[in-house]
């Protein structure tokens, strides 16, 4: 078992707020390997990520890098709803905040769920510096599985312990953080969100993982993402998993980006 990667924290500056990011460095990590930036979930913050960062650096040699968007855990609040181009925006405006902070000449990207709609268009907006881009969960486009989903979530956060347990990560932000997810994707406005225009612009390699059973997504999302992304695409679609690869199948999914991982010549 690899060492356990050790970390620091760091606060960017934004023209919207400052941005929390934590930084995990592994033991062999000369500087020759892109670092592995990871974008959460919808309802996600670094300290939600639990282990898995520390984990990943110690299993892949790489740095890894998370950060909470603005408006989720320890990064400032976000003061508006989110705009129906939010997950583009989120390339385009603070991801390159982060690459500065870091000085990141390459990277490679890493996101779950809406993380990795996320993660996809900073692979597409900055392929010539990615080395490589990993989703877990993703979604692709607006599925009425994944609003039916959402809706049952919905009924489950009207009890007081699921909004307790989003408060204990959140903070005061809990609510704007909730109504972000919920609103946002049951929203008309967003009904004909795709990923699949921006999809042809990655170039890098793609691992793309999800649960056969995610709640949140069919089989069709990998499958999209698999068939239209540019550059070479690993698909793995994992039985009898939901929507936490991650979490429900830690160790296979740390082996399976470490290998995916380790042929990248200078990547």
């Amino acid at each position: 078992m690899p060492a356990i990667a050790p970390s620091s924290e760091h606060w960017i500056g934004t023209a919207h707020g400052r941005l929390y990011a934590r930084r995990w460095q592994a033991a062999d990590d000369a500087g020759q390997l892109a670092p592995i930036v990871l974008l959460h979930d919808s309802l996600g913050c670094v300290q939600l990520w639990r282990d898995f960062p520390a984990r990943l650096a110690a299993h892949s040699g790489r740095t890894v890098i998370g950060y909470d968007r603005l408006g989720f855990g320890r990064s400032d609040p976000h003061h508006d709803s989110l705009g129906a181009d939010f997950i583009q925006q989120e390339a385009a405006e603070f991801f390159p905040a982060l690459r500065a902070h870091f000085d990141l000449q390459r990277f490679v990207v890493l996101g779950h769920s809406v993380g990795g709609g996320m993660a996809v268009q900073c692979a597409a907006r900055y392929a010539s510096a990615c080395d490589g881009l990993i989703t877990i969960a993703a979604q692709a486009f607006v599925e009425e599985r994944t609003r039916q989903g959402i809706l049952a979530a919905q009924r489950q956060f009207q009890q007081p312990e699921p909004r307790q347990r989003l408060q204990r990560y959140h903070g005061a932000k809990a609510p704007w953080v909730l109504a972000a997810w919920i609103d946002t994707w049951l929203s008309p406005a967003f009904a004909d969100w795709s990923l699949q225009p921006v999809l042809p612009q990655v170039r890098c390699a793609s691992l793309v993982l999800h649960g056969s059973d995610d709640e949140y997504g069919s089989r069709r999302h990998p499958e999209q993402l698999a068939a239209g992304l540019g550059g070479p695409v690993q698909l793995e679609l994992m039985p009898a998993v939901r929507h936490l690869p991650h979490r429900e199948q830690e160790a296979w999914v740390l082996a399976r980006i470490a290998r995916f991982l380790a042929p990248a010549a200078g990547g």
